[in-house]
């Protein structure tokens, strides 16, 4: 399986054999179950103070009284400590002992990560996730492309490659988040865009595009190949990125 090399130019500059991993099955089952469990170990623990709701002084009147048994406040009669009293425990809280992390076996995680690098040189699950692009697919730029300094440089050698269009389609999609959320330091939404893959270094100058991740092969994982658990993401990838990811 071959893919073409295009230099900043847009011009084809030859092509490349894709490493044998790119063969690998569809299996978006496999991809989501990866996904959530990378996400899953994001998620903080957290609960409630111990004693909340029941340091009082209440206890019981006992039997005898012609009142219900439950705990009441010393030298009074407001119930307090129990779940349907204003201000007592809450029933069931929260507690920082959940186990949160969603786990996966290990040969589970691997074959989702090649499922999902294939997913990327598919050009119907690609468009699928509504990524705009009027080039082939998997994109392989020379590796001159992981050296720009400026991102006025990278804006223009995407564009010459026919996917800037695809950066532009996420900085549109840019709005409020619905919600409670919004006050909660997640006030906007934005779509995906680029995946840009190098052999060494990150693409630094791309980092200030819309909705494009700059990392390197060893970076790579599922949720970077398919956000919110849907694979095909539009991914760009220098020579010797490929090259270091067929010697893996």
């Amino acid at each position: 399986m071959k893919a073409q090399v295009f230099s900043i130019d847009g011009s084809v500059a030859g092509d490349i054999d894709l490493p044998d991993v790119f063969s690998e099955e569809f299996r978006p089952d496999l991809i989501k179950k990866a996904v959530i469990s990378l996400q899953s170990t994001r998620r903080q623990p957290h609960g409630t103070y111990p004693y909340a709701g029941i340091l009082s002084s209440a206890h019981s009147w006992g039997s005898g009284r012609g009142v219900a048994q439950v705990p009441r406040i010393k030298g009074g009669s407001r119930v307090a400590k129990i779940p349907q009293a204003r201000g007592g425990r809450e029933a069931h809280p929260p507690v920082v002992q959940k186990i949160l992390v969603k786990q996966i076996n290990k040969k589970e995680k691997q074959k989702a990560f090649r499922s999902a690098l294939a997913a990327t040189v598919c050009e119907e699950i690609v468009k699928s996730r509504g990524h705009a692009f009027s080039c082939p697919v998997p994109l392989v730029m020379e590796d001159r492309f992981g050296e720009l300094q400026k991102t006025s440089e990278i804006i223009s050698a995407l564009s010459a490659v026919g996917v800037f269009q695809d950066v532009e389609r996420s900085k549109a999609s840019k709005k409020v988040r619905a919600g409670r959320g919004k006050m909660r330091g997640r006030r906007y939404k934005q779509r995906k865009s680029l995946l840009i893959v190098t052999a060494n270094a990150p693409l630094r100058a791309a980092v200030n595009l819309a909705g494009v991740d700059a990392v390197t092969v060893d970076q790579l994982n599922c949720e970077l190949l398919a956000p919110g658990t849907h694979a095909g993401r539009l991914t760009v990838w220098t020579e010797g990125a490929l090259m270091k990811l067929g010697g893996q």
